[in-house]
């Protein structure tokens, strides 16, 4: 009698571990969270200007807005000329404003859009919406400032005013940062 409750002890306590092992193995990349302090994660996208594949790797030693967007979003519509005005004062070889859209048809409409508000900044397609996964975002619109060393510095869940005081004074510091 002993021996069997010793058995069912050890197979309970084994099926337990093994448990265990599988579940901390399914839930451990959403544990692995993307946000301020974390190294941005690298994504692929097309450049709708060149319509030639485009990444994060393009950008590298680059102070980074990072804005994930969709045509269909209206606030995202609103954020849009606090973005073109921030780029049109501090772009050049030091930053860069990359919007990627994750609409998925196809680049006329986004194009279209983007002529439409007179954008002059990147603006990338992902059709597959991959980034949304690797940033792990929530919706649209959200945005990352990425230091010039990868570093997502700031995470803003929705629209934003860009060329606001605060948010020029952190680009304005980052690009002078060497």
């Amino acid at each position: 009698m002993m021996q069997m409750r010793q058995w069912t002890i050890g197979i309970g306590a084994a099926s337990a571990l093994v448990f265990g092992v599988a579940l901390a193995a399914k839930i451990w990349p959403q544990l692995d969270l993307i946000g301020v302090g974390s190294r941005a994660p690298a994504f692929r996208a097309v450049n709708l200007r060149t319509r030639r594949p485009a990444s994060l790797a393009d950008y590298r030693g680059k102070v980074v807005l990072l804005n994930v967007w969709a045509t269909w979003c209206a606030p995202c519509r609103v954020e849009m000329p606090s973005l073109e005005r921030l780029h049109a004062k501090l772009a050049g070889p030091d930053f860069a404003v990359v919007a990627v859209s994750i609409d998925d048809g196809d680049s006329s409409s986004v194009m279209n859009f983007v002529r439409e508000l007179g954008l002059g900044f990147d603006v990338l397609q992902d059709k597959g919406g991959g980034i949304q996964q690797i940033y792990q975002t929530t919706g649209v619109p959200e945005s990352f400032v990425i230091d010039r060393d990868g570093v997502i510095i700031k995470k803003v869940i929705g629209a934003a005013e860009w060329d606001g005081p605060v948010n020029e004074l952190l680009i304005r510091k980052l690009v002078d940062a060497r």
